[in-house]
């Protein structure tokens, strides 16, 4: 009798194993605990949006400790420890404190000397020691808080020595594998010094002087383009404009001989902060299908600004810095004459040049029933217009991205753009193919403005068709949604 011998075979499974990626997102600003424009809304938003789209993610985020953040948070801040950081012959105190908010952890970077200061966040004559200070700071810290990423994520020239730190300061090889991403919101602050700051200020040897050198200055922005990883702009037709001469103020053939690693991925809106349903600082709440409370900020609005109360004055309205490049020549040579003939009212705030500053003041006081515009920035303000008014005006003649024609398409403020930058991947003509969501002009002339001004006026007339614009306008979606899985790829792609 034979014996039949069976003979088994184990089948084995390889269980895939999920790598959970550390991200260190750095930024000189953050809402909620500064801000000074839409920088702070963008490093307080996507990086919770980034977790809410992969859970498996560890994201953090690291800011300076400046003296103007409130109590409030800082009183429920973690003291973790203190190092002293060499920066050049320098030994400075360094001391890291730690918290949580909406589900990401924020470590905050200590030293009185460089962050407490009275007059806000920047715009001191040692900017490039106090963010250098910074920026070698973060690299210092990650024992302290106890955090290896496998990719720092640095946000304009404040935070974009990391990059460049990293391959040329001497750290050791662990180091050296954490790759960077550099975000540019706006080329236009390059963090630009005289040479001599290389290695007096910077600590950087002179033998590296051609990374950051553009005719004979020390660039800091350039150095990151030219070292980090990847380079992201907050917006597709901006990550092309900067390729330009007349866009990237000195750098384009830097970005054009980096271009392989520049991709463009749109600013979304954080949908909890701006949301006229749920606004604690507007007057009334409100939304798409309860408009009743736009028609009453509107006329809380005028009933405060002093400016005569009435529903069918169509309010414009800005909430922006006043400069050229926001292209307010644009606005100053033209408004006069519409606040006149078309009887409408201008509502904004903002700061910015004395050449405007002083023509908004002489409108305020001529015109005291139809403007009011306040002078200085306040976010308070600006929720308040944005509830309140009808048109938005942005005809800025460069605009990385912009948040303000977000905002105000959140809150029912139909928008005229032109069409450059962001502005251009967001704002369509209500007369192009298929219809749009706001007025477009293309060209930075004054006609093209007031054209578009009175276009939109004459629309305002037509009630029921204004509606169905404001409905328009306030449905669409600019959410984080699409943009974090666009950033949790680039990730990836590292």
């Amino acid at each position: 009798m034979n014996k039949t011998t069976k003979t088994t075979t184990k089948k084995t499974t390889t269980k895939k194993v999920a790598i959970t990626k550390k991200i260190l997102f750095v930024a000189s600003e953050a809402q909620p605990f500064c801000a000074t424009g839409g920088l702070a809304d963008v490093c307080g938003s996507l990086p919770k949006e980034i977790k809410k789209e992969d859970p498996s993610i560890d994201i953090r985020t690291i800011i300076p400790l400046y003296s103007n953040i409130p109590n409030c948070f800082r009183k429920d801040f973690k003291f973790l420890g203190h190092i002293y950081v060499t920066l050049s012959w320098r030994k400075e105190y360094c001391g890291v404190f730690e918290y949580d908010h909406e589900g990401i952890k924020y470590y905050f970077v200590d030293n009185e000397k460089y962050f407490k200061r009275e007059n806000g966040e920047y715009g001191y004559f040692d900017d490039a020691e106090r963010f250098a200070f910074f920026s070698k700071s973060v690299i210092d810290v990650l024992p302290i808080i106890d955090f290896m990423p496998d990719i720092i994520h640095v946000n304009d020239w404040q935070a974009a020595l990391i990059p460049t730190y990293l391959k040329v300061a001497g750290y050791p090889e662990e180091y050296q594998r954490i790759k960077t991403i550099l975000n540019i919101h706006n080329i236009q602050y390059q963090g630009r010094y005289g040479s001599q700051i290389l290695g007096d200020v910077l600590g950087i040897d002179e033998k590296y002087r051609s990374i950051l050198d553009q005719d004979g200055d020390v660039n800091i922005l350039k150095g990151a383009i030219v070292t980090a990883d990847k380079v992201i702009t907050v917006s597709p037709t901006y990550a092309e404009e900067i390729k330009t001469v007349e866009h990237s103020n000195g750098l384009s053939s830097i970005v054009n001989a980096n271009a392989g690693k520049l991709i463009g991925i749109l600013n979304g809106l954080d949908y909890d902060f701006y949301n006229p349903a749920t606004d604690k600082v507007i007057y009334t709440n409100f939304d798409v299908d309860h408009m009743e409370g736009k028609k009453k900020n509107k006329e809380l609005l005028q009933k405060e600004f002093g400016l005569e109360v009435n529903p069918d004055k169509p309010i414009i309205a800005f909430c922006s810095r006043i400069n050229v490049l926001k292209g307010f020549d644009l606005v100053k040579s033209c408004i006069e004459k519409l606040v006149t003939e078309l009887d409408i009212q201008v509502v904004g705030v903002g700061s910015g040049d004395r050449e405007y500053v002083d023509f908004f003041t002489y409108l305020n006081n001529k015109y005291p029933k139809n403007v009011h515009v306040s002078l200085g920035f306040s976010l308070e303000i600006g929720k308040k217009i944005y509830s309140g008014a009808d048109i938005y005006i942005m005809p800025s003649l460069t605009e990385p991205c912009g948040l303000s024609q977000l905002v105000a398409s959140r809150y029912g403020v139909v928008p005229i753009v032109r069409e450059t930058g962001g502005l251009k991947d967001t704002i369509k003509d209500f007369g192009c193919l298929g219809g749009g969501n706001g007025y477009t002009f293309t060209n930075p002339v004054v006609g093209d403005l007031e054209y578009s001004i009175r276009r939109a006026v004459a629309d305002y007339r037509d009630p029921k068709g204004w509606a169905e614009k404001v409905r328009t306008v306030m449905t669409l979606d600019f959410s984080w949604n699409k943009t974090a899985k666009q950033y949790l790829e680039a990730y990836n792609n590292l």
